[in-house]
């Protein structure tokens, strides 16, 4: 605060307007009511823009609008502390003092003494003159009077955004003008007046290190910790901490904090001038209404509905703690953290100096470099992601990207140098052709389901032509068995197959009972091949492809069964590069009787 200094606000110009037929009366600052009545009787102004002494006013101001307010000081050399808070606008704003006029004594007019009847319209005439005469001196000192009041004598102006006072140790009497105005936008404000500062002090007070520090800090959580007011301890006023958050700007007064928050609600009506907002919004930074328990028994957090906002700005308020973690925070951005202490009682604040601190980063997952024309097997978490670096030493035209998902299905995005390509679900082997550019680089990122993990063979080449790496598959990878073809000792099974000639290996195990069903329907790994087999499980290997895609169909009969048995059989697709693809696996039972 500063004596005859200057303040920030949005140009609010703030008078104490002054009637011009204020007497030499005494006029009380302490008892409002009965100034309000003497106010109405004098007519000199609204009384809603009296100031109380010692109770802080909230107001509203329309833009380009100036506004009025009054303080009167009763006695010379009285304490005097005026304190404007801009709360979402800068404000001009003036401080004037206007001198109380002594009440002046009018002539009485008597009547006419009696006189003889030829000199009494002499003298009719001669004070007739005479009382204009009067009248017209009386209206030039009433005017000048009025000037000089109007004017007045200016003890401090300020223009700005900050919290500012006026404070004198020994202000001389009269009445206070105070005249605001706001040039940017319709704008809330708070006025204080008060001739007892020293027991008032409704603000609490700074510690001397007023600073709020972060003590820790993580992907989406921070915590902040900052000295407690020493007014608690001096004065037994109930004092609570109110933190607000967001990611624009620290702010230098609470109701700037509230007017932001009410702005942003959209299904909030408009302000009105004098209303008081308090609006909290807890959701959106994961306080739940069931938290609000923090905000000191105040109004419980409405849900905010659905749909962007200007900002995102949290008010939580945590009692006399002073110490808090902010949590569910978004990773990687730059918050913004001011703390405010409140005076419960008279809900006055004072804004201690805001922090700003920027969240860690997620955790990267690692990123495998992918060989051109090498297979890289890839394990993908339920729901997690991996990624894979492809970038071609030299130039190149194309890109082939072969994936065989191997358990469950998985979703294969592929950037190059930051474009989005391509983004599928990919169940068994799948081809891309990617479209080339001189030293570009390739991300591909295989995000896994939620049924669980998948396991993946993956393969990139910029090389043109080659053979396919995977061995083609039909769409319907069943394995069909034939009923009437069942004997004891075998059964005849029949796949599709493609137009690429490739080598198909049959394989049998015995699975008896509920082992066989269960074996059955567990999960197949398509990527595990015949190498992992028995020799005594082969059935056979043998080549085939159609030319006519509607006509690819194999049968093959499998003998050597016992009878009355349950057997599990595979059959096993090798490619050309070696790698092998497994058929969805087939239950049999050979017939009991024959």
């Amino acid at each position: 605060m500063r004596q005859g200094g200057r303040v920030a606000g949005c140009g609010v110009v703030l008078f104490l307007l002054l009637g011009i037929g204020v007497l030499a009366q005494k006029l009380p600052t302490r008892d409002e009511g009965l100034f309000q009545m003497q106010i109405r009787d004098k007519t000199l102004f609204h009384d809603s823009s009296v100031i109380p002494d010692g109770a802080e006013i909230s107001g509203y101001l329309f833009r380009d609008t100036p506004k009025r307010y009054y303080f009167v000081v009763e006695e010379d050399n009285t304490p005097l502390s005026v304190t404007v808070t801009p709360c979402d606008a800068p404000l001009e704003w003036k401080l004037t003092l206007q001198e109380l006029p002594e009440e002046s004594s009018g002539e009485a007019s008597g009547e006419p003494e009696p006189l003889e009847q030829q000199k009494q319209q002499k003298q009719q005439k001669q004070q007739k003159q005479q009382k204009q005469q009067k009248q017209q001196e009386q209206q030039e000192q009433q005017e000048q009077q009025e000037q000089q009041l109007d004017e007045g004598t200016e003890l401090f102006t300020y223009k700005g955004n900050d919290v500012e006072s006026y404070v004198s140790g020994s202000a001389p009497s009269g009445l206070y003008q105070l005249d605001v105005l706001c040039t940017e936008k319709d704008s809330n404000l708070k006025v204080y007046a008060t001739t007892t500062p020293e027991s008032d002090q409704p603000y609490p007070q700074l510690p001397l290190d007023p600073r709020v520090d972060v003590t820790a800090l993580g992907r989406t959580t921070v915590t902040l910790a900052w000295k407690p007011t020493p007014t608690g301890v001096l004065t037994g006023q109930p004092v609570q901490y109110c933190l607000v958050i967001n990611k624009e700007h620290n702010f230098k007064s609470l109701c700037a904090a509230e007017a932001r928050i009410s702005a942003d609600d959209a299904f909030m009506p408009a302000p009105k001038p004098g209303r008081d907002f308090s609006p909290f919004d807890f959701a959106h930074f994961g306080f739940a209404p069931s938290d609000n328990r923090l905000s000191g028994g105040r109004g419980l957090a409405r849900p905010r509905p659905a749909g962007p906002k200007a900002s995102d700005i949290v008010k939580v308020c945590v009692g006399n703690k002073n110490l808090f973690t902010v949590s569910r925070l978004k990773p990687d951005t730059q918050f913004y953290f001011d703390v405010f202490a409140v005076n419960a009682a008279t809900n006055a604040s004072t804004a201690y100096v805001g922090v700003f601190a920027r969240t860690k980063e997620e955790a990267r997952p690692e990123t495998l470099e992918l060989k051109d024309g090498k297979v890289s097997h890839v394990f993908v978490k339920r729901q997690g992601s991996t990624f894979l670096r492809f970038a071609p030493v030299s130039s190149h035209q194309r890109v082939s990207l072969f994936v065989h998902a191997c358990l469950d299905g998985v979703q294969v995005q592929v950037r190059r140098d930051g474009k989005l390509l391509l983004s599928q679900d990919v169940e068994g082997v799948r081809q891309f052709q990617l479209r080339g550019k001189p030293k570009a680089k390739y991300l591909v990122r295989l995000r896994g389901g939620r049924r669980g993990a998948a396991t993946l063979k993956v393969l990139a080449t910029s090389k043109p032509g080659g053979k396919r790496p995977f061995p083609s598959l039909p769409e319907d990878t069943r394995i069909k068995a034939f009923d009437k073809l069942r004997t004891c000792s075998s059964v005849t099974v029949a796949w599709l197959g493609t137009q690429d000639r490739n080598k198909y290996c049959v394989y049998r195990k015995e699975a008896p009972g509920p082992r066989g069903e269960e074996q059955r329907r567990r999960p197949q790994n398509q990527c595990a091949g015949p190498e992992g087999r028995r020799r005594s499980e082969k059935v056979l290997c043998k080549f085939f492809h159609s030319d006519n895609p509607q006509k690819a169909v194999t049968t093959e009969t499998v003998a050597g069964l016992e009878a009355g048995k349950t057997y599990l059989l595979d059959v096993y697709v090798v490619g050309h590069s070696g790698h092998a693809v497994k058929y969805q696996s087939k239950l049999v039972k050979t017939r009991k009787y024959c």
